[in-house]
């Protein structure tokens, strides 16, 4: 990862950010999120609190359909860091192993409401830029959920892609092979370096 925004150093961070900063290098083994986050700390206390403790781990909707949605977006996204937190969170919800590997194959294995809330992920993805509740979709989802549940999958859906977009604008995580968000510059060397070879 590049430098843009100064990395505050572990030892430099408060002793609640270097818990933070612990947690999230066991889940993804790299923390550059709390290590530049740490410039402005109540940002950082927002998504720890405010999104993560009341609303993604709160709320409305079972917490289980939310870690479904959130590693949905994260595979379509090509996150590394997010795919091995997201894949841990989502199998501790209760996913299985074939589970996991079906959110981007046949999804049969699910259930209806399941079907749905990944439907749903996919019309938020970033690279889905014609996304759009289609009368279907809301249908099969009002099966499941009122209203105000479906908006607050929209609004976990929506923190979590702009979160995700933050941190590759940032380099704040580590990108999949497959990550269709890359800078034009290294895009612009990548294309260089094949057209030598």
């Amino acid at each position: 990862m590049s430098e843009t925004i100064r990395s505050v150093p572990r030892e430099e961070l408060t002793p609640a950010l270097q818990e933070s900063w612990d947690f999230v290098y066991r889940l993804t083994g790299q923390a550059a999120f709390i290590e530049k986050g740490a410039h402005a700390p109540e940002l950082l206390d927002f998504t720890m609190t405010d999104f993560y403790g009341k609303i993604f781990y709160g709320g409305r909707v079972d917490e289980k359909l939310k870690h479904l949605a959130r590693l949905r977006m994260s595979l379509g996204h090509g996150c590394r860091s997010c795919n091995l937190g997201n894949t841990q969170g989502a199998s501790e919800a209760g996913y299985s192993e074939a589970e996991l590997h079906a959110i981007e194959g046949d999804r049969s294995i699910f259930s209806a409401a399941e079907q749905a809330v990944l439907e749903l992920a996919d019309q938020f993805l970033m690279t889905n830029v014609h996304g759009h509740l289609e009368p279907d979709l809301y249908a099969r989802l009002r099966a499941h959920f009122d209203d105000a549940q479906i908006l607050e999958l929209g609004t976990v859906m929506s923190y979590l892609g702009g979160l995700a977009k933050m941190l590759f604008v940032f380099d704040m995580a580590e990108k999949e092979e497959t990550c269709p968000f890359v800078p034009r510059a290294k895009a612009d060397e990548s294309a260089m370096a094949i057209a030598a070879e």
